[in-house]
């Protein structure tokens, strides 16, 4: 891929505009839970990309007893012998919930079968039915919209770079990630067939372009909000009642409690 100059969005901007985004993301939950409504988000796209950046700005404000994210790992012996779908239907919302993957279903179509985790009757059976299972999760009313992060291959190694030497973010980085460099093309390969598979009407997918991650945060999370029909549910009126009065209770001496050291004051 040729390389992408990108001007980043002014932090200025961008705050303002992602808190203004997060209000109407509390919004969306509040209306999901009054109406019984079911949503899924599935995160998908290259390495070091921004889908977890996201996923964290899309989530920093939500009850998490609604919104739940999921990032399962690798499967269990035990999974491997079950239906493909089987372990991702347990983790889909009930009503009133969403759910966000952080890479879902689609790992078949992508590191599995780059990387020969699956065989190739595997991959082809996963692309034959893919379309079914996402077409009979709307047709039960769930609300299903798909992101692909799309980044440049110059952009991804800088990324890439900065987490090796970034301690806070090392555990980011794997081995798997790396082979992402050598396998760019298989994987850009990869992509483009899940695409002509999976790219169905009932579930289309939506390309975030994410070479500036402020950008690629809000151009998505102002996609979802404009794409789900939601309104506007007036929360309960509440009224913080008065104190009672005293009835004599007295703290026990602090003598008996165990308390953290106060490290601030060696500041």
């Amino acid at each position: 891929m040729a390389d992408k100059t990108v001007d980043q969005l002014p932090r200025r901007t961008y705050e303002k505009e992602l808190l203004r985004l997060q209000t109407e993301l509390v919004k969306l939950q509040e209306w999901v839970r009054a109406e019984g409504a079911r949503l899924i988000v599935v995160f998908e796209g290259r390495d070091a990309a921004g889908k977890g950046g996201t996923i964290q700005r899309v989530t920093q404000y939500l009850n998490p007893r609604l919104a739940r994210i999921v990032a399962l790992p690798k499967p269990t012996g035990r999974e491997r012998t079950q239906w493909y779908f089987q372990r991702y239907v347990e983790h889909l919302p009930a009503a009133g919930e969403i759910v966000l993957f952080d890479r879902s279903w689609y790992n078949r179509a992508g590191v599995e079968h780059v990387m020969g985790f699956c065989t190739q009757e595997e991959y082809q059976r996963f692309l034959r039915q893919c379309p079914i299972f996402e077409r009979m999760l709307v047709e039960d009313g769930i609300v299903l919209r798909k992101y692909w992060f799309s980044v440049s291959d110059a952009v991804q190694q800088e990324r890439f770079r900065r987490r090796l030497e970034d301690p806070l973010r090392r555990w980011k980085l794997s081995p798997m990630d790396l082979e992402s460099i050598i396998h760019w093309e298989e994987y850009s390969r990869a992509k483009d067939t899940m695409f002509v598979h999976t790219d169905i009407p009932e579930a289309p997918w939506y390309v975030v372009e994410s070479d500036d991650k402020r950008r690629a945060r809000l151009n998505m999370i102002a996609h979802l909000l404009a794409s789900v029909p939601y309104q506007n549910v007036p929360p309960p009126v509440l009224e913080l009642p008065e104190p009672p009065p005293s009835t004599g209770y007295e703290r026990p001496p602090r003598d008996l409690q165990t308390y953290v050291p106060d490290h601030s004051a060696t500041l």
